[in-house]
């Protein structure tokens, strides 16, 4: 899941995007409401997490924007205001869900989970391929019943490809959907996190590359 933050408290949304990577999500952080729609104009985010009140543009703007752009993306409010009519008039711009400052990161992460997960979209909260069981709400992951310790990156990684349901998945669609946008696609960090998640999985093989291709998952 690709996720956007966008807050001008900067220290809270940099909080944010790294609560929410621990969680193997790719997550692009900006600290205004310019910046955060020529974002969601130029990617693809599951979910948007919007600070109402940026100066500028605000959050309420930007949401107007997706809605007007029939963006596939579900958009969170944040705000200080805690009042019914703040909560409602938030809601009736379109947005998905609302939550007041201050919040607990535990359940803005839940919040954003579950919006990933709404009807609609192409997410299921188990995902099964060879064995291989991943509970997405969970964040877990067995092979034949034994669990998995993956890192991040890997449950990532390997959520793409089963969502995939053996498609070949390019390294250039896994640095989009699980990396964020400062990921260079130069690198060799999708070769470095297929070595790390192959020996984790453990045998038989169950990720077949296709060279100059990509990758897709066996069985």
């Amino acid at each position: 899941m690709r996720v956007l933050v966008a807050d001008d408290e900067r220290v809270l949304a940099d909080s944010v995007g790294e609560g929410l990577r621990r969680l193997a999500l790719a997550v692009d952080v900006v600290y205004d409401g310019t910046a955060a729609l020529d974002r969601v104009l130029t990617n693809q985010y599951e979910v948007a997490v919007l600070d109402r009140d940026m100066p500028g543009l605000t959050g309420d703007a930007v949401c107007r924007h997706i809605l007007a752009a029939e963006r596939d993306t579900r958009v969170l409010l944040l705000t200080a205001a805690a009042g019914i009519r703040d909560r409602v008039e938030g809601l009736s711009l379109g947005a998905d869900d609302y939550l007041v400052k201050p919040f607990a990161l535990a359940e803005l992460a839940a919040r954003v989970q579950a919006l990933g997960r709404r009807p609609g979209r192409a997410v299921r909260p188990v995902l099964e391929h060879a064995g291989i069981v991943m509970d997405t709400a969970r964040h877990s992951v067995t092979r034949d019943g034994l669990p998995l310790a993956l890192s991040p990156k890997e449950f990532a990684v390997l959520r793409v490809l089963l969502r995939a349901g053996g498609a070949v998945v390019s390294a250039e669609e896994l640095l989009e959907q699980a990396w964020d946008e400062h990921a260079d696609a130069f690198t060799n960090s999708v070769r470095v996190a297929m070595v790390s998640l192959r020996k984790k999985l453990g045998d038989p093989p169950v990720i077949h590359t296709l060279p100059r291709v990509g990758y897709r998952l066996r069985g």
